[in-house]
């Protein structure tokens, strides 16, 4: 497998060594639900775990939360509660998003209010060795002693903005010194330290897990593009310094989702939450745009696109309840014929495809092409009157473990009574035996009031919703 790495610039063959893979995933900060930009970063590196768990890997992957910043104050000043009450909230609602999404649990999700301890040991250390330096109370890293500073972000320093999150203070030694330790200001969440009371800066808290949770060099570090600089770099920079140990072989960052081609920010106001457009379109078709594109290029945001996507799915859905109705409907012809032979041949080629675009710096847009091309197959069998069982099996086997693993399974219909729709159906069937027509009609348009579409076909009655 070949993935491209921010910190050289490249596609690098990723080695896993003795089938484990230590893995970081910049979290949110948890002030309010996440829109649609953060979705893809945890899209994409959920689907990365999956993979290289299917692949027989060991993988622990954290994801932290940022659980006390600037915006978490403000927050709890204007809704009148505190700042873990506003983390508590927001996390809570951060899992019901991301569970819609199809995204799985991280092996740990530490917050950073829970890692103080270890954020003021790496502050020390960093004090101790030259690398950091009090002023005021508040603790600050210092840029010039580190002599790599800049080798992820691949700019000279006088290119580069400061950023929103570094504070230009004359106090500093140098621009880029950025804050590991702010003092406390009156009426704010603090802890005490060393330096007196104060909470950590943005940088120094995912150097603090990743240390505490993965250990001194990690295998993949992922995020957005934003965070490449100042947040990544400043990260290597502190946790290389006091570790000694370079801090992941493999940077990995996500491409923007534009509106009207301005990236999707809150500090823009052109963001769509995630919450919001899965009420129209429904999480699964969020989770499918997401992974339609290459991770790394940027994708417009759009309710057209949006649109096809759904139909995209619906298709996969489709094909999905097709195969499990012939299953189990069929009257099955064993004798595995000729065509079926050429049939499943070029459905094994197609998963191997799927398998090569993923092992190419991750492509799950050609990856779906792929899945498509095995979809319009099974279809074109499907209209077959006779199919073997085996045939059936294996073709179930292989579409439905790449969209298991794609997580573009159907989420379970909630509400449906499957047991009175079958029973109306045997009584439908009944009445159409009897040549009672009329009554036949009236249980198909109850069942359509109902929102369940019913089609009839050589091996039986199939239902679904409308």
């Amino acid at each position: 497998m070949k993935l491209y790495n921010t910190l050289t610039r490249k596609k690098e063959e990723f080695i896993v060594k003795n089938n484990t893979v230590r893995m970081y995933v910049c979290g949110p900060t948890v002030y309010n639900y996440f829109h649609v930009g953060n979705a893809r970063c945890f899209v994409v590196f959920d689907l990365l775990r999956r993979y290289l768990e299917f692949q027989g890997n060991k993988v622990t992957y954290v994801q932290n939360f940022t659980d006390v910043d600037d915006k978490l104050i403000r927050k709890a000043a204007e809704e009148g509660i505190t700042v873990p009450e506003v983390a508590d909230k927001y996390i809570k609602e951060y899992f019901v998003d991301a569970k819609g999404l199809g995204i799985n649990d991280a092996t740990f999700h530490p917050k950073a209010t829970e890692n103080i301890d270890r954020i003021i040991e790496i502050i020390e250390k960093l004090i101790e060795n030259g690398n950091a330096y009090v002023s005021g109370g508040d603790v600050y890293f210092d840029q010039k002693s580190f002599t790599e500073y800049g080798k992820l972000s691949h700019a000279n320093l006088e290119d580069l903005e400061a950023g929103a999150r570094i504070d230009v203070n004359e106090i500093k030694k140098n621009p880029f010194d950025f804050t590991l330790w702010k003092a406390k200001k009156e009426g704010e969440i603090s802890w005490n330290s060393p330096w007196g009371e104060g909470r950590p800066g943005w940088h120094i808290e995912c150097s603090a897990m990743v240390n505490k949770f993965l250990g001194t060099e990690i295998d993949i570090h992922g995020g957005g593009p934003d965070l490449i600089f100042p947040h990544h770099e400043n990260e290597i920079a502190q946790s290389e310094c006091a570790t000694g140990h370079p801090m992941s072989r493999f940077w990995l960052h996500i491409g923007f989702i534009n509106v009207d081609n301005r990236k999707m920010s809150k500090s823009l106001g052109n963001f769509f939450m995630v919450r919001d457009a899965a009420k129209k379109y429904g999480y699964t078709t969020i989770r499918y745009f997401l992974l339609s594109s290459h991770y790394r290029s940027p994708i417009n945001f759009s309710g057209e696109i949006l649109e096809q996507s759904s139909a995209a799915i619906d298709r996969l859905h489709n094909c999905a309840e097709n195969l499990r109705f012939r299953l189990k409907n069929n009257v099955f012809d064993d004798l595995l014929v000729e065509l079926e032979n050429v049939s499943l041949s070029m459905l094994e080629l197609k998963q191997n495809q799927f398998f090569e675009a993923l092992d190419d710096d991750f492509n799950t847009a050609d990856a779906i092409g792929y899945l498509f091309e095995i979809t319009r197959e099974i279809n074109t069998r499907l209209s077959e009157q006779h199919i073997s069982k085996g045939y059936l099996d294996r073709a179930y086997e292989i579409f439905m473990g790449l969209c298991s693993l794609l997580g573009f399974e159907k989420a379970e219909d909630k509400g449906i009574d499957t047991s009175f729709i079958e029973q109306m159906i045997e009584k439908r069937t009944t009445a159409k035996k009897a040549r009672d027509f009329t009554a036949a009609d009236a249980i198909r348009n109850e069942l359509k009031e109902m929102g369940i579409i019913l089609e009839d076909t050589p091996q039986g009655v199939k239902w679904k919703k409308a």
